[in-house]
């Protein structure tokens, strides 16, 4: 299939959750502003931000829990605004997992069918199905007090996943777990969500989290929606300095399009000077206006002491470059952080991946360095 057909094939699928210009207000405070946003099946998709950007009102709105002050939210085709959110088909794990403390796991994972008036022997069968999905068949008999912080977050997906619902949503679904827990439950959530192959639909404001996991991410901020997109569009390409900033680390540099012509730019930065930032292709904006600059800490080279620029690839040696003081070393195993201090105090940082046992010896603190970057490693943001 050409690309094309691709698109049009793709722009057939009718979306299991839209959003149609939604608005939700308390009071005067504007939680979500205006948000329009299709969601397509069987995807994993995450709503990020930081706290108070309309990320869980969102998600609330969609279980039914909030109503809309304005818009729609339509759930396979059907407006929810009458349904209530037990009728609606989506089922939710929420951030404490709200596993009931006095009942069995198996009794927990069938509590809404028992309530739903499901006969006992089928509510049998669907628990134990439910339990083998998440990898708890062993434990049905287990209370909750018996159960580690991962086994309990799986109960709680077993238990949303048992009435089939066409949507689970999951609200901070890992926060809970400490860090080498909440990797390896990054893992499971994404191939129990391929394995049951329902949409997901995850609030997050853990950007790593989010990344790992999701098919597309919205970040969302100040009740709107800054940049939707897959998560290497996110990273690689962000569409303005909150998106950049937000989504993992970057260095950003405010400057001036000095030049732009179709294979060649330069972006003028005064805390850079003498040096510019060199592209080899154009660059948004107009001649002699402000732009920002944003580079990657991990698409920044480290140089050795040297009373000339080192050589940098695709660009003239006297730009994308930068001459500092390290300051800082942050040692994380895989990987090193630096904190380059360049002339005028600004702090520069630097990643860099420990191929060696011995990597984390070549540089030290106070040790004076270049800093180098490639012409196709900054991105240019107008907002």
């Amino acid at each position: 299939m050409d690309v094309m057909s691709e698109k049009s094939a793709k722009s057939l699928v009718k979306p299991i959750i839209s959003f149609r210009n939604v608005v939700k207000k308390f009071g005067s405070m504007v939680a979500v502003d205006n948000v329009s946003l299709d969601i397509e099946p069987g995807e994993f998709f995450a709503l990020l931000g930081p706290s108070g950007c309309g990320k869980t009102t969102l998600l609330r709105m969609l279980a039914g829990f909030e109503v809309p002050t304005d818009g729609q939210v339509l759930i396979d085709g059907q407006d929810m605004g009458a349904t209530s959110p037990n009728q609606r088909p989506v089922n939710m794990v929420f951030q404490s997992y709200a596993v009931f403390p006095h009942m069995t796991v198996a009794k927990n994972v069938g509590y809404g069918l028992k309530i739903d008036g499901v006969p006992a022997q089928d509510i049998e069968t669907r628990v134990q199905e439910a339990l083998e999905l998440v990898q708890l068949g062993h434990l049905a008999g287990r209370m909750p007090d018996q159960l580690s912080g991962g086994q309990r977050q799986r109960v709680a997906l077993a238990r949303a996943l048992i009435k089939k619902p066409k949507v689970l949503l999951l609200d901070e679904p890992l926060s809970a777990l400490d860090a080498k827990l909440r990797e390896a439950m990054r893992f499971e959530l994404s191939q129990l969500q391929q394995k049951v192959g329902i949409t997901f639909i995850m609030v997050t404001h853990d950007q790593d989290e989010a990344l790992a996991i999701a098919s597309r991410i919205a970040v969302m901020h100040k009740g709107g929606i800054s940049q939707l997109g897959t998560p290497s569009d996110l990273y690689e390409f962000p569409a303005s300095r909150f998106v950049a900033d937000f989504i993992g680390s970057v260095n950003m540099f405010e400057g001036t399009l000095l030049k732009d012509e179709p294979d060649e730019a330069l972006i003028g930065c005064p805390e850079l000077a003498p040096h510019a930032i060199h592209l080899p292709h154009s660059a948004p904006g107009n001649v002699n206006a402000p732009v920002w600059v944003a580079i990657r800490p991990e698409k920044m080279n480290l140089h050795k002491n040297s009373d000339e620029p080192p050589p940098v690839r695709d660009c003239p040696a006297a730009h994308n470059v930068c001459k500092g003081v390290i300051k800082e070393i942050s040692y994380l195993g895989d990987t090193s952080i630096f904190h380059v201090q360049l002339a005028n105090g600004r702090l520069v940082r630097v990643s860099r991946p420990n191929r060696s046992r011995y990597d984390q010896d070549n540089y030290g603190w106070g040790e004076t360095v270049w800093v180098s970057w490639s012409g196709s490693s900054p991105v240019v943001l107008l907002s």
